[in-house]
């Protein structure tokens, strides 16, 4: 028997409403994983790091997608909290079609200004980064543009899966479209000898494997809460939906820009195999953040519902036990990563110890901000379900755009090395600060 929005939450119940949402969002952020597992093993360190320079740019267009999905979801169930189920799939359809559009024209721009773009990320960080670097960027960021509305899609269907209450439909998805990206990168890379291009291409086509399937059950008649019907663009729910979801489309691009400023400073302290480090321990902070990001998406569709309900008490209920559930994941996360950060190190490293010791010492001392990241995109997922858009966006932005940007810039200069792993640390400590604010400051408002 399938989980509604309008029911009571224990934490067994609300564990199985997000579980599905978790497992989503793992699975999604092993397409890169993947591609790094078999780039940094059958090809040059040199592609592994071009691969990484370049990822942050395609990672901000998909993130619009996903801006769309969190925001748009938010205001999706929200309309069937007040039981308009036919106005709740005019406003889903109508995204999923704007999604397209846009998503093609960006993708088309950033096409063509690709090779520019590198260039001005490899030489930021002065003449470390090669051209041998550079091109294998262009090449591997260029093929997935040509995927990148369907990646936009696939972030956008994890959402509205959950408001259409069919997680375990997305799962299914999800795992199919894992699944291929598996046996594509095995087959393209270890068997064909493609390298970065078949990695590009066996990710490209998982995603659009994800997004049609998504888009052939919306299409036709199901039995969850949404189907695509014919619809018309409308500015004002759109733009909300946009509002809604800004703060994870600027935790996204923060991020991103993060990304590409660490690429920056580690090229200036441990040159290419600096890079190569931190790619690899973004590739296994993908799946940890992944469990509190999964969480945050499917809480916030019951959220979302409630709030338009008016139920205050079950609003109260899930913030309580989301805050502990938090607590948990967080104490396990970063056991784990203490206890792992060898083993995961050494998937990536080709046997290179240099990496491997650079690696491993670098994720124990950035695994430490895992104890506090969840609670801060907790909060900020909390308020994009609330549809507080605003609130949502400054937690977010504060987090990301300010905080770790400021601290990946001015630690080094005291610490070198060692200050760039541990920026992140001191920047979500302040940002936990900013998070506990709002939830204490915003309660008599929501009622929470």
């Amino acid at each position: 028997m399938g989980i509604h929005l309008w029911e009571h939450f224990s934490y067994k119940k609300l564990m199985k409403a997000v579980l599905p949402t978790i497992l989503m969002m793992v699975c999604t952020s092993l397409y890169n994983i993947v591609d790094g597992v078999f780039v940094s093993n059958f090809t040059t360190t040199e592609a592994f790091a071009g691969l990484n320079l370049i990822v942050p740019v395609t990672m901000i267009i998909g993130s619009l997608g996903f801006m769309l999905g969190t925001g748009g979801s938010a205001l999706t169930a929200m309309t069937l909290g007040k039981q308009n189920k036919e106005r709740a799939n005019q406003i889903f359809s109508m995204i999923v079609y704007f999604t397209v559009i846009f998503g093609a024209v960006v993708s088309a721009v950033v096409f063509v200004f690709l090779e520019p773009i590198a260039k001005v990320l490899g030489s930021i960080g002065g003449e470390v980064a090669s051209q041998e670097m550079i091109d294998y960027a262009v090449v591997y960021g260029r093929i997935l543009l040509g995927f990148e509305v369907m990646f936009m899609l696939q972030n956008l269907f994890q959402s509205f899966f959950v408001v259409a209450e069919k997680a375990n439909v997305g799962f299914i998805v999800t795992i199919i479209a894992g699944l291929t990206n598996v046996v594509l990168d095995a087959l393209f890379i270890a068997v064909f000898k493609w390298g970065i291009v078949g990695a590009a291409v066996a990710t490209g086509i998982s995603q659009t494997v994800g997004a049609v399937i998504a888009i052939v059950y919306f299409v036709r008649k199901n039995s969850s809460l949404l189907r695509l019907t014919k619809a018309r663009l409308e500015f004002m729910p759109l733009l909300k939906a946009c509002t809604n979801g800004s703060s994870e489309f600027l935790s996204n691009i923060a991020t991103s820009v993060v990304s590409i400023l660490f690429n920056i400073q580690l090229l200036k302290y441990a040159g290419v195999n600096g890079v190569a480090a931190y790619g690899i321990i973004m590739y296994a902070s993908f799946i940890f953040n992944a469990v509190f990001i999964g969480y945050s998406i499917g809480m916030a569709p019951i959220v979302g519902y409630n709030f338009g309900a008016r139920n205050t008490n079950e609003l109260k209920n899930i913030r309580k036990k989301s805050l502990i559930i938090t607590l948990i994941f967080s104490i396990i996360m970063v056991t784990l990563t203490e206890l792992l950060a060898g083993v995961m190190s050494s998937i990536f490293s080709h046997g290179d110890a240099e990496l491997l010791e650079l690696t491993t010492h670098g994720f124990r001392l950035y695994g430490i901000s895992f104890a506090l990241c969840g609670f801060n995109i907790f909060t900020s997922g909390f308020f994009t379900a609330l549809n507080d858009g605003l609130v949502s966006a400054i937690v977010s932005f504060t987090r990301t755009a300010v905080l770790q940007v400021a601290c990946v810039l001015i630690m080094p200069i005291w610490f070198e090395l060692d200050g760039i792993w541990l920026s992140v640390v001191v920047a979500e400590v302040l940002a936990l600060c900013v998070s506990f604010a709002f939830l204490i400051a915003k309660r008599k408002k929501y009622s929470y």
